[in-house]
């Protein structure tokens, strides 16, 4: 049983969690929920233990220097709570880290562990694919679940993926057997520019998120650095005839496939959250910075919760391959485009 010192009762908590590596074209994903930690000021409370979940001959431990002293930085995954004020305040516990090299199926009973020890109502995973997708259109994002009555009530996608799957897909599966409500949203990464960072994929996914959980996300510098972004890859794409030319087919696929929803709820969405954004007094910030005390463990000064029991060990089958056409590719630098739509649709869950 996991015991959580340190850590008071949640309000209404939503986990959201982001994997880099096979997941993460762009780093897309891992890095809405960095900006999530860092924009409310989120306390780590709990981190794996990397030694049961990590190749380190594949994520190597990072050595640098502190005051002259010599520290090592060890990859893992890491669990932060950040508490959101406004009118209905709630907590949101964050879990960023790298998608695991061994024993998914420990990996995810674990984060369920503290998932039901906080009282998490919903689970949210990120992620980013490569697509044919044009970086001058609106990064599509697609949210999908494995429960249909969730999927009828959020208005999600009910989960028709069938091939390899990463991290992502195993978590959303392993809290569906749970009962634990779960949506995976996914960002499609245009494949020709498939190079981190992407902050345009990044707000996009954030801006779903918000719709989803009903908060009001600060989005700091993410729309300036998403105009310099989209303005670089204009003039990169400007500078050679045939890319600018593929670009123009991209655009013209996607736009025609998108007009008959470009009147309807698509404009309304994008009304509503102009309004939520005008609003001078928004629902969702930050406590003050005095409050950041409130997950220390004074007493013990304990850090890392007991692992719970663990199941047998193993990865799921086919866990650890996927289709270069389906998900971006490890160093999510080449080329991975999925079908000729460009949609996420055909993600896995």
């Amino acid at each position: 049983m996991i015991e959580l010192e340190g850590v008071p009762e949640l309000i209404d908590p939503v986990m959201v969690a982001a994997f880099e590596g096979w997941n993460d074209a762009g780093d897309a994903a891992s890095t809405a929920v960095a900006h999530l930690d860092r924009e409310w000021k989120g306390e780590v409370f709990a981190a794996l233990d990397a030694e049961d979940y990590y190749d380190f001959q594949v994520n190597r431990p990072t050595v640098w220097l502190d005051g002259g002293v010599r520290k090592i930085t060890w990859p893992t995954t890491r669990l932060s709570v950040v508490r959101v004020g406004g009118d209905k305040p709630r907590d949101l516990v964050l879990v960023r880290g790298i998608e695991p090299s061994m024993r998914w199926r420990s990996f995810c009973n674990e984060l369920l562990g503290f998932a039901h020890e906080l009282g998490v109502e919903m689970v949210v995973v990120l992620g980013a694919l490569l697509g044919d997708t044009p970086h001058t259109r609106p990064v599509p994002v697609s949210g999908v679940t494995s429960d249909p009555d969730l999927a009828r009530t959020m208005n999600l996608e009910e989960t028709r993926y069938e091939g390899p799957t990463g991290i992502v897909g195993i978590l959303q599966e392993a809290c569906t057997h749970a009962g634990v409500p779960a949506v995976s949203l996914w960002a499609a990464v245009p494949h020709y520019v498939s190079q981190p960072p992407n902050p345009k994929a990044t707000m996009a996914l954030l801006n779903r998120l918000e719709d989803l959980i009903g908060l009001r996300i600060p989005l700091g510098e993410l729309p300036e650095d998403a105009r310099a972004w989209q303005l670089g890859v204009d003039q990169l794409a400007a500078e050679d005839s045939e890319v600018a030319e593929y670009v123009q087919t991209l655009e013209e696929a996607r736009d025609t496939a998108e007009l008959p929803e470009a009147s309807g709820e698509a404009i309304a969405r994008e009304f509503e959250r102009y309004l939520r954004r005008r609003d001078v007094a928004p629902g969702g910030h930050a406590t003050e910075s005095g409050d950041a005390s409130y997950l220390r463990d004074t007493s013990s000064g304990r850090t890392r919760p007991p692992k719970p029991p663990k199941p047998e060990p193993g990865p799921p089958q086919g866990a650890t391959g996927e289709s270069a056409q389906d998900r971006p590719s490890d160093d999510d630098t080449g080329p991975g485009p999925e079908d000729s739509s460009g949609s996420p649709d055909s993600s896995e869950d």
